[in-house]
């Protein structure tokens, strides 16, 4: 009996493994396990041997069954892992694909640093609508009517008196409005103008800045802005204040810094020069002082803007500002 069995055993376990699917599956356990089948009658007859072979008949019936039992389970579940991946196309069995973890923007983590050097020297930070008031854009801060800013061809307009705002200035009347001196701000945010090419974006990044009290010099201008460009960059780098103009203030100032891209040997981001124009600075013209209300006699003030793209492209070394608005993965993931 017991070659017997065994053989029954053998062929079993083959059939299953041979088997292709599920009805497959089927009919082999009615040939095996059924009420006629072979392991089955092998119990039944196992009240037909001598006493003393039934122990031992007995456990190899029950050995061979539950050797058939656990190849079958197994090539159940596997066949129907087949039918899944026919079905979907993904094998489950293999590990996960671990997804691409994101990371901030150039933009975003210049942004955040910018506004972590101002606010470390005792700077709120202010926000402001992006769709604008020609008012607080450009006649609270001293825009002449004729000034060429207030062309289509320089700023978006959406009606007569409602445009994108050209820059995050009109936060200074916005706050010189609600509260008095002292005021000490900065206002991050997006701005629009009509500008295209290698430095200039037509939808970009900036960060506004004012301090108003009494007794606020150029001196304290420029002690802002080195502590700010020295924090940035670093100790070394090499600044200027250079004479410029500005409606809103008055004396006013461009601030460069010598170009990180070519080391001032002269590139095209420069222009040749060796410098590159990063923020516009000046103290608060006395006509904004008038608008909000303020003595003019009394209270002083500066003011200045930067652009966070140029600051981002100066601090990793890029020379064209699109790249930051292509969307190419390959230079946002280097951040």
């Amino acid at each position: 009996m017991n070659k017997a069995i065994e053989d029954i055993q053998k062929e079993s376990l083959e059939e299953i493994d041979n088997a292709k699917d599920l009805k497959e599956l089927d009919s082999i356990t009615v040939k095996y396990t059924g009420k006629k089948g072979f392991i089955t009658s092998f119990s039944k007859n196992l009240s037909n041997l001598p006493s003393e072979e039934r122990p031992a008949a007995g456990k190899k019936v029950n050995e061979v069954r539950t050797a058939f039992e656990s190849a079958l389970a197994e090539k159940i579940v596997s066949i129907k892992r087949e039918i899944e991946e026919a079905d979907t196309g993904i094998d489950v069995s293999l590990p996960g694909v671990r997804p691409a973890q994101g990371a901030l923007h150039p933009v975003t983590i210049i942004t955040r640093e910018i506004c972590s050097i101002f606010s470390s020297m005792g700077f709120n930070i202010a926000e402001g609508p992006e769709v604008e008031t020609d008012y607080y854009n450009f006649e609270a801060l001293n825009f002449p009517h004729n000034h060429p800013a207030r062309e289509m061809q320089d700023t978006y307009y959406v009606s007569e008196n409602i445009l994108l705002r050209t820059h995050t200035s009109p936060m200074q009347a916005r706050v010189m409005e609600k509260e008095k001196p002292p005021l000490k701000y900065i206002v991050p945010g997006k701005v629009y103008r009509c500008d295209s090419d290698i430095t200039h974006t037509p939808m970009f990044h900036q960060v506004e800045g004012l301090m108003v009290d009494e007794n606020i010099s150029f001196g304290d201008l420029k002690g802002v802005l080195t502590s700010f460009i020295h924090q940035i960059f670093d100790e070394d780098t090499s600044l200027r204040f250079r004479p410029s103009f500005f409606p809103f203030t008055e004396p006013s100032a461009e601030v460069d810094i010598r170009c990180v891209i070519c080391r001032g040997k002269g590139c095209r981001v420069c222009s040749q020069t060796g410098w590159l124009e990063i923020l516009g600075s000046g103290m608060v013209h006395p006509g904004v002082f008038e608008y909000a209300g303020y003595d003019t006699e009394v209270i002083t003030g500066f003011a200045f803007g930067m652009g966070v793209e140029r600051i981002a492209m100066l601090k990793y070394g890029i020379d064209d500002i699109r790249k930051y608005y292509e969307n190419d993965i390959r230079f946002l993931g280097q951040f």
